[in-house]
């Protein structure tokens, strides 16, 4: 079993090295493989550069600037048999992949996986609130799966799903730039197998988004979306902010 793992990356230089070397980091066992991906989407700083100073990475390139479009390309780029979907500024726990094969390995059903973020630059109060905010979420995939029979729970940025899936849903859905594209892939993916989402399988990330524009503003942005896609097919939010 191979896993690739897909990092979108646009001006990421002060993150992009930190997130690959969690990654390298990582204790994954002789008997796996996994293969490390950045797609350069646009940067003009030094993200290619730092990333290709790696070399256990590949780096691509993608012009067209959105993360499902990156997402796409690092797909089409890949040659492993589950996508991991990561950030440029995650920072992986020490035993996330060896996780990610053990859940895959001892559930064949199993089409996609996902767990939580914890913000590294959150404090603990501000943690416990965005884990309240995941538990609510919860509540309302459970709603929408068992009720409506469609829809599942995965976090943008920390979810993994098979290559055979991807496939068939048709890849990502490139005429979403942002908000909703985890949500987009769960509602296509939930026709196709099981999905999980497990508070066991945790990401580190950054915060800045909810720093910049507010925790409770960006918490009811991103429900919005979740329920727009769910409902609508498409995001309710057509713009968004980079964040650097």
């Amino acid at each position: 079993m191979k896993l690739s793992l897909i990092i979108p990356a646009y001006n990421e230089a002060n993150n992009i090295g930190q997130c690959l070397q969690s990654i390298i980091d990582q204790d994954i066992g002789s008997q796996h493989q996994i293969e490390i991906i950045v797609v350069d989407n646009g940067s003009t700083d030094e993200t290619s550069k730092i990333a290709a100073s790696f070399p256990q990475v590949k780096v691509v390139t993608e012009s067209r600037k959105g993360i499902s479009q990156a997402r796409q390309t690092g797909y089409l780029a890949s040659t492993g048999n589950l996508i991991a979907n990561i950030d440029a500024d995650n920072r992986l726990p020490h035993d996330w992949i060896k996780k990610v094969f053990y859940e895959f390995e001892t559930d064949t059903e199993l089409v996609s996986l996902s767990g939580p973020y914890i913000y590294y630059d959150l404090s603990a109060w501000q943690n416990f609130l965005v884990k309240i905010y995941y538990l609510g979420g919860k509540i309302l995939y459970l709603f929408t799966h068992y009720i409506f029979h469609f829809g599942a729970m995965l976090q943008g940025g920390n979810y993994v799903i098979t290559k055979e899936a991807l496939e068939k849903i048709g890849g990502y859905n490139v005429s979403i730039d942002f908000y909703g594209e985890d949500t987009d892939v769960a509602c296509r993916v939930s026709q196709i197998g099981k999905s999980k989402f497990t508070f066991a399988l945790p990401m580190f990330s950054s915060g800045r988004r909810l720093l910049a524009e507010g925790i409770l503003k960006i918490a009811l942005r991103y429900g919005i979306n979740y329920v727009w896609v769910i409902f609508f097919k498409k995001p309710f939010s057509k713009k968004y902010r980079d964040i650097r």
